[in-house]
């Protein structure tokens, strides 16, 4: 029943997902700054996690937010666009450059001068919008505003009126602001939306090929299976901390001060049963009350943007590399002795189900020292997917592993005298997490040094570290390296030789990758392939074709299927996917042995040999302007999308083979997904 009620949760979660609107919404102003001046103000709401880029950005950069005056009769343009807003400047690796953008909130100005009473200006606002995850096509708000009537002039709402200001946004083609429209409800479903201008690539764009197939699509369902894999991820992370925390020097002393309280309660059966599944009940709630606690005070998007800010990663590599010297003994943290005895106090003399939350309570107190580097790691784990349920059903997991044991001391007290007895084994373990605190600090540093461009610690830096971290740990383990907690030499145990060998074995597998081997093992943790300054193992995968009819027909000749990546010039994401899952050889073997490759920038700025008017079937128009304009305008009525990363596998008739994919750095996902696609293609051949 609990797997089919987590099952229904994600079902839910993902319907919601696909119902969201569109991330910016503009309105269009007119307003008169004197008799002479006249402003166009487009003002955005942008939603969280979403950015607009500013104005005047590099030419190989992301979308800047631009204005096309296509009919401008008696005004002239005072200057350039303007953007006004909190605009957040920072160095992004992928584009080599400085880029400029605003959250929550921006308006652009463009100011004219008037030269004839009469005046009238149409034409439309382009601008780019990204999240962590994708990206927008370039975008239009198309608009005309005219002078107004001389008989308004005195009442401003009706001269605003009489302006005939549009705000014909290319966003409400599918979604409107006032009629509460999603993308999913405005994409033309069952027929090709009509076309207001003829010639050829009128003719094209009515081809069967570029017939809507959102139902077929859905049918199959979400290729990338990232969001319900995630959660579960999250969980079983949780499991391994919780069972991790476990055995450190300051969880297994509280296992005799378990046993001693609970041999002090009643007797009767039924009664310790019940306390000691109770027990673990509160050991369980307490967990999941901080990580509710956390989720509250900064609330889902703001603990998202903690995880991949720069400031907070710094912060959090210096607390891991302190947390990582306190296990190598160089100094100790704890909690002031008399907090936990006054607990601990407190819960032998009361009774009742407050004496044992109390009792759990002291569990926390008394181990924090231990578990504080361990839950602090994890919280920011489960903060990085982007998922508002991840920190409790990670500290779940975590206090899950964690009661347990507990609970079962707590009911078996006899037990305690199985159990093995602290010692020497406890500081090894100690110490062995002080290796890995110290290498994932590495990790949170890597994530600054990527958002800054500082470049200190590129792909094979990283890799030099960690290979040096787990030498270091294997000598340790082989009691070569000692501490000074350590105590006397003495020959370590089989467990340790075993584990010095592992540690060591994964140091030597991490050396190739100083000469660019993709070593898949550490792929989510190093920094990406494109920072890596030395490579002998180039391995591109570029797309046969870049026009969608041209590439469908070469795949019909060869008898293939066909991959259709939409993707952008400017698209982040898009490049990670080309270099971190595309080159990975499964997936590169597959895209240009089995599939025909085509690739559909939605920010291609060359123009159409006419410009497009296309009608949705809701009834609202775009106009296509450019090749851009184009795919962007197939990608949303084929398959009802519009953000980049953007995968989707197809026959020669233009039918989906299998469900999308859209942004996921894992190989072996992506690899299933195409073998799906092509599984389906060999069936109905």
């Amino acid at each position: 029943m609990k797997n089919i009620a987590f099952s229904v949760l994600l079902v839910l979660m993902s319907l919601v997902a696909e119902a969201q609107p569109m991330p910016v919404h503009f309105t269009v102003t007119q307003k008169q700054v004197s008799a002479k001046k006249v402003d166009v103000v487009f003002s955005a709401t942008i939603d969280n996690g979403w950015h607009v880029y500013s104005t005047n950005l590099p030419a190989d950069g992301p979308i800047a937010a631009t204005l096309h005056a296509e009919v401008a009769e008696g005004v002239k343009a005072m200057g350039g666009l303007v953007a006004k807003g909190k605009e957040t400047s920072e160095y992004d690796p992928m584009f080599g450059a400085t880029v400029r953008y605003f959250e929550h909130a921006v308006t652009f100005v463009q100011r004219y001068a008037v030269t004839s009473p009469s005046y009238r200006v149409k034409g439309y606002l382009e601008y780019g919008a990204c999240n962590d995850r994708m990206c927008l096509p370039p975008m239009q708000v198309e608009f005309e505003v005219k002078a107004p009537e001389p008989s308004q002039k005195g009442d401003d709402k009706a001269a605003a009126v009489a302006a005939g200001i549009v705000a014909d946004q290319q966003s409400d083609v599918t979604v409107t602001d006032d009629g509460g429209k999603t993308m999913k409800d405005c994409v033309a479903r069952d027929s090709m939306a009509a076309l207001t201008t003829g010639g050829d690539s009128a003719t094209v764009l009515s081809s069967d090929l570029w017939q809507p197939v959102i139902r077929e699509l859905g049918a199959y369902g979400a290729g990338d299976s990232e969001g319900s894999l995630s959660l579960w991820y999250v969980f079983v992370m949780g499991l391994l901390g919780g069972v991790v925390a476990l055995f450190t020097p300051c969880v297994w002393p509280v296992i005799p001060m378990t046993v001693s309280f609970f041999l002090k309660r009643t007797k009767e059966k039924r009664k310790a049963v019940g306390d000691a599944v109770t027990y673990g009940i509160a050991i369980i709630v307490i967990y999941m009350l901080l990580a509710l606690l956390l989720t509250a005070l900064f609330g889902p998007q703001t603990l998202n943007d903690l995880a991949t800010n720069a400031p907070f990663n710094i912060f959090f590599c210096l607390l891991l590399i302190v947390f990582a010297l306190s296990f190598f003994g160089w100094f100790e943290i704890t909690l002031p002795p008399s907090i936990a005895n006054k607990v601990d106090s407190k819960a032998s003399a009361t009774s009742g189900l407050l004496s044992i939350f109390l009792m759990a309570f002291t569990l926390a107190l008394v181990s924090f020292s231990c578990t504080g580097p361990i839950i602090g790691f994890l919280l920011v784990d489960f903060a990085t997917t982007g998922n508002w349920l991840a920190p409790a059903v990670g500290m779940f997991g975590f206090a899950v592993a964690l009661a347990l044991p507990f609970t079962l001391f707590a009911l078996f007290p006899s037990w305690i005298k199985k159990a093995p007895k602290s010692g020497a084994w406890m500081n090894t373990l100690k110490v062995v997490l002080g290796f890995i605190e110290l290498a994932f600090a590495c990790k949170f540093f890597s994530v600054a040094d990527l958002a800054y461009g500082w470049h200190l610690m590129d792909r094979e830096v990283f890799l030099s570290i960690w290979i040096a971290i787990f030498t270091a740990m294997a000598l340790y383990l082989f009691g070569v390296l000692r501490f000074q907690s350590d105590g006397e030499r003495r020959a370590m145990p089989v467990a340790c030789i075993v584990g010095g060998m592992a540690s060591l074995a994964f140091a030597i597998y991490m050396v190739p990758g100083l000469w660019g081997a993709p070593c898949k093992a550490v792929s989510a943790f190093a920094p990406p392939m494109y920072t890596q300054d030395f490579n002998l193992y180039p391995q591109q995968v570029e797309a046969a074709f870049t026009d969608y009819d041209r590439g469908m027909a070469a795949a019909k000749a060869q008898g293939k299927p066909v991959v259709v990546d939409f993707t952008g010039f400017g698209c982040v994401n898009c490049r990670k996917m080309e270099a971190s899952v595309w080159t990975d050889p499964a997936v590169a073997e597959r895209l240009t042995r089995d599939y025909v490759l085509i690739s559909l920038y939605v920010d291609d700025k060359t123009p159409l040999p006419q410009p497009l008017v296309v009608t949705a079937s809701d009834g609202t128009r775009r106009t296509l302007r450019t090749v851009g304009d184009k795919w962007s305008w197939l990608q949303q009525s084929k398959f009802g999308f519009l953000a980049q990363p953007f995968y989707v596998t197809l026959d020669n008739q233009g039918k989906p083979l299998s469900g999308s994919f859209a942004f996921n750095e894992d190989p072996k996902a992506f690899a299933t997904f195409l073998d799906s696609g092509l599984k389906t293609y060999r069936q109905h051949r």
